[in-house]
């Protein structure tokens, strides 16, 4: 069974009451989500969050007692296999790009001010348990490539699909949205690849989301 057809068990660390609250209600009513744990800070999650028995681990970025990079890094080292989604109340986006390359894989990143639904947050949660990177939506959207980068170098087309892979979509997906075939897909990533400096691979994909959040600034 898949990751998308199996239960996803989630932890949630987050200090503000009202909004772990409803990150914990709302999931617990969505089908296919566990919440298995539901603590304020980090030395609570520490205590709570046990290898093997959770799939994603939900972060706030700063915590009362530490920041949610240190402890998602701290709980992946106990867990390789953990996701980690990040929450922020401001736009930290970048402080995804100091990850080691052997971490990267599985790290996502919403934003507590976007308009991003239950459904694609739990969307994230799921991709993410499966090692996907995925950026907040919103915030993806607002990106714009900085001049003089690998990522600006890059076609209308190809920045259009490369913020597509940072949205989480998947080459089925990406083609179905643009109305061409999945392999023509595979052949645009092949490409941007090549342009990013990016060596074809297992983390291809991360590393290339990782250079469109590096190359490209966020408007209001």
């Amino acid at each position: 069974m898949s990751v998308t057809e199996a239960n996803v068990r989630v932890a949630i660390v987050e200090d503000h009451v009202l909004y772990r609250d409803l990150l914990e209600s709302s999931l617990s009513n969505v089908p296919g989500i566990t919440v298995v744990a539901c603590v304020s800070g980090s030395s609570e999650a520490k205590k709570a969050i046990h290898p093997g028995a959770v799939d994603v681990a939900i972060l706030d970025i700063e915590l009362a007692d530490g920041n949610g990079i240190g402890l998602g890094v701290s709980l992946r080292r106990a867990d390789p296999r953990l996701g980690i989604v990040l929450l922020s109340g401001r736009d930290m986006i970048e402080l995804l790009l100091g990850l080691p390359d052997h971490e990267r894989m599985g790290w996502s990143y919403l934003s507590k001010t976007s308009t991003t639904s239950l459904e694609t947050l739990v969307s994230v949660i799921r991709k993410t348990a499966e090692g996907t990177t995925v950026i907040d939506p919103v915030l993806v959207d607002r990106s714009r490539a900085r001049s003089g980068t690998p990522v600006g170098s890059l076609t209308r087309r190809q920045f259009e699909i490369l913020r597509m892979v940072a949205r989480g979509l998947s080459n089925q997906a990406i083609a179905d949205d643009l109305g061409i075939a999945a392999n023509s897909v595979v052949n645009h990533l092949s490409s941007i690849y090549t342009a990013l400096g990016i060596p074809e691979g297992a983390n291809a994909r991360v590393s290339a989301v990782l250079e469109f959040l590096n190359d490209t600034s966020r408007s209001n």
